[in-house]
Parts: C-alpha cells; structure tokens; sequence
C-alpha cells in the first residue's frame, strides 16, 4: 500500500486531472442524491479482500457516486449557508493533504501553524478586538461554540463558589442549532429566548430579571448571534456587552456565518459591540471562501482557553519543553489530533489579498438586495422581511408547506436548484417560507429570476 509503481504513478495523473477539470468547470452539474439501495445496486461491493483496483473505484466515483452530491460552490445553491472555496484555497487543500502535516503542535507543524496564524490575525483584525486577542482552526462552527463555552466555564469556575454548580447559559431562539448541541456536550442548561428577531439588551435584561436566585447563581455566560443563519439577523451586540459587563457575565458572540461580512465597510457597523466579546466563533469555510472544514474560535484572552483546554499527558510533555516552543493550537479548543486546515484559507488570502474578499462579500450583499427587488415587483411572491446580510425570507403566496417541499424536489430532481424551505415565526404561529442565502459571488441575477420565475 506504500510502495511507488506505476500504478500509483498513473492514479496520481488520473487524481491530478480530476482536480483541474473540477477547478477549473464553470459548468458543474447541481448533483442529486439516490437512496442507498439505488447506489449499491450502481456500484457493487467494493470494500473486498483483495480490493476492486484503484482504477475501477475512481471510476465509480466520477461515473456515479460524485454525481450523487451536490457541489457547495454550485451558484444555484442558496439552501442553508452555501459555500464557494477559491479555487486557489482548492488547490492549496491538495496541498494541504499531500504535505500531510499534524496541526496540533509547533514542534510538528510549525511551517503549516505559521501559516494559519498570518490568517488567523487578519481574521481578528476585522473584530476589533484588543491587542493580544487570537484563536485557532477548528472543525467548525460547533467545535469553536463549544471551545468557547467551555473556556468560559472553567474560567466561571475557578471561583470555588461555582464548583459544584451545573452552568446555564442564555441565547435566543434565533441561535444556531449548535448552541443547543454544544450545551449539552457541555452539560450546562441553556435559557431561550422567545425572539427570532433581533435580541436586544431589553430582551436580556428582562430575561436576567425573570430568574430565580439559583438560576442567577448558575448563569456564567450570554450568546449573541452575529448574523443568524435562518435570517441574517444580527443582535445587539453593543447593549448585550454592556450587560454582561456589568452583570460579570462571558459575552460570546456566534458569528459562523455572518462573521464574513465584518470585512465589508457596507456593513461592518452593524456588528458594533462585537470587539467586547470574550469569544468569537467565525466560519472561514462559509463567508471566507475556504472549503469545508474550516472554523475558528477567536478570545480575547487567550490564556483562559489555554487553561482550559491544554492536555497533559507523559507522551505529550516533548510538545511543551523550551527546545519546542511556539503556538500550540491543540492548548485553545477541544481537539488535539487536527489538520492544518487553515492552511487553504492562507494561500488565497496570500494570491488574491483582502482587497478581493471584500468586494466578493459585498456581491453576496448585492444580490440579496437584488433579490429583493426582484420579489417586490413580481405578484405571486413577497417577501417576509427585508434582507439582511445575504439571506432573503420570501413566500409564494397561496402555496402550503407541501408545495414548498415539492418544489424544491423538482428543482432539485431536474438538476436546476437547490433551494429549500425554513420556517418563519409570525405572532404564536410558524409559517413555512422559501430562503436564499447567497454566498457564491457567481450566482447572477439571472440565476435569481429563474428561480423565483419557477414558482409561477
């Protein structure tokens, strides 16, 4: 399996050929999923004892099984939050690969950690944050949300008072999924509240008010959303930081997706506020253009992280003598075995510049504008809310939640789109609606009329 041969020599060509055609497309197919049973009955077996052959298993791969995913970077994809890689951060993830470099501590990664960390700088330049701020790669959205939270309990709890006390943090019900995933990987109680739009310091300052003393005891910590992924809501992230300072609370702000857009002058003052967070959460491989995956978590003290994520152990103790000094990213988030995965994110911010990401953000913005315009002049759609950020809430009037779910099937069935229904609180009740979220600065406006036409 280690050996050079020629086999391996004409598989790399075969790779490598791949790779361009893929980078390269500017027509690539939207992709569909087939049940399980329809592709084994494609593909066959092909885990066996003496293997089916490179080869033949790519073969597969590109004949049926690739053709059974949808591309992330496909400009008819606005479902959920899209993305749209660089074709520079691609081709730097082969790299990345290939170079096969264990990202958790500098004495093994040090050329690839460098890297990470001149992104990583400029990503918390864009916050705002006091001198001596920064993070470090993870996963995702949800290992950094949960990084942060368990940094922030364990500094809560370095007072003995809180010891043996079961946590409780408060967000809205706008928030992420992965606040409620994280919370319980964390074991600490999570407080909702009732507000999809906007939450203001009104809105947490009554929260706060309505506990009981214990429950006052327990809270450590507030979540702000920095653009929710349902709606591009962005909280008040100024008032919720006065509070928590005042209440002594760890003010992290959720910013996975909308933490792209702090590079946009059009509107970076919306997320006034956010330069007090203790700790920031931002997806590069959302907003940033990297590809999947690549999150990062961002503190303002880096230190308290440390403390609480450094593992110890005697196989370990190299990694923290004098002779290997340097930035450990395993010492500031949950996992030790991680790739550089920053890496990608670098390369195109080295080849195109900043200059480049902002105005690729601000397409984003552009075309929920647009999109926007679009809805308003045509009669059998409208929109929910206004835009904000690049998502976009609208209704077909008169359809029912099972004519948004057949329509985004046919679309996707006919390899057109990939754009799918939510749901949308109004008063006590949800109503089921259609969502844009626009990422992929080569979606046209075209490409939005086309869809919106496809309701008709």
């Amino acid at each position: 399996m280690h050996k050079i041969d020629i086999e391996l020599i004409e598989m790399t060509l075969d790779v490598m050929k791949y790779a361009i055609d893929r980078i390269s497309s500017t027509d690539p197919k939207i992709g569909k999923p087939k049940r399980e049973e329809e592709l084994k009955a494609l593909v066959g077996e092909t885990i066996t004892k003496e293997g089916v052959g490179g080869e033949y298993a790519f073969n597969l791969w590109k004949k049926y099984l690739m053709k059974a995913t949808v591309p992330i970077d496909h400009p008819r994809h606005l479902a959920f939050v899209p993305a749209s890689p660089t074709r520079a951060a691609i081709m730097f993830d082969l790299v990345t690969s290939a170079s096969s470099i264990h990202g958790a501590y500098w004495m093994e990664g040090a050329g690839g950690i460098f890297c990470e960390n001149e992104a990583m700088k400029w990503i918390v330049s864009l916050t705002g944050l006091p001198k001596g701020a920064f993070g470090v790669f993870t996963s995702g959205g949800t290992a950094a949300n949960l990084s942060a939270i368990v940094t922030a309990r364990e500094y809560w709890r370095e007072d003995e008072t809180y010891k043996r006390e079961k946590g409780l943090i408060i967000t809205s019900v706008g928030a992420h999924s992965s606040i409620k995933a994280m919370a319980k990987v964390a074991d600490v109680d999570i407080l909702l509240v009732e507000s999809e739009e906007r939450l203001t310091s009104d809105d947490l300052r009554k929260t706060i008010g309505s506990l009981n003393y214990h429950q006052r005891k327990r809270l450590f910590a507030v979540v702000a959303t920095g653009g929710t992924t349902n709606a591009g809501i962005i909280d008040d992230l100024e008032g919720i930081s006065a509070i928590c300072e005042k209440e002594k609370l760890w003010f992290h702000v959720d910013a996975a997706y909308g933490g792209g857009a702090l590079v946009a002058d059009s509107v970076r003052h919306f997320f006034r506020g956010i330069e007090k967070a203790d700790s920031i959460t931002v997806d590069p491989h959302k907003w940033m253009f990297s590809p999947y995956d690549c999150g990062a978590v961002i503190y303002k003290k880096p230190e308290l992280a440390k403390q609480a994520h450094s593992q110890e152990g005697s196989y370990l103790e190299i990694f923290k003598d004098e002779g290997a000094q340097g930035f450990n990213p395993a010492d500031y988030q949950i996992q030790l075995t991680r790739r550089v995965r920053g890496l990608p994110l670098w390369f195109s911010l080295a080849t195109h510049g900043t200059n480049k990401y902002k105005e690729a953000v601000e397409r984003g913005l552009q075309l929920a504008q647009i999109a926007g315009e679009m809805i308003n002049k045509k009669p059998h759609v409208e929109l929910v809310r206004e835009p904000s950020l690049s998502c976009v809430l609208y209704r077909r009037i008169g359809w029912t939640p099972d004519d948004y779910r057949h329509w985004t099937y046919e679309n996707h069935k006919k390899g057109f789109a990939l754009v799918t229904p939510t749901k949308w609180k109004t008063g006590d009740t949800y109503e089921t609606v259609s969502r844009f979220c626009f990422i992929n600065p080569d979606t046209t406006e075209t490409d939005i009329e086309d869809i919106l036409e496809s309701m008709v």
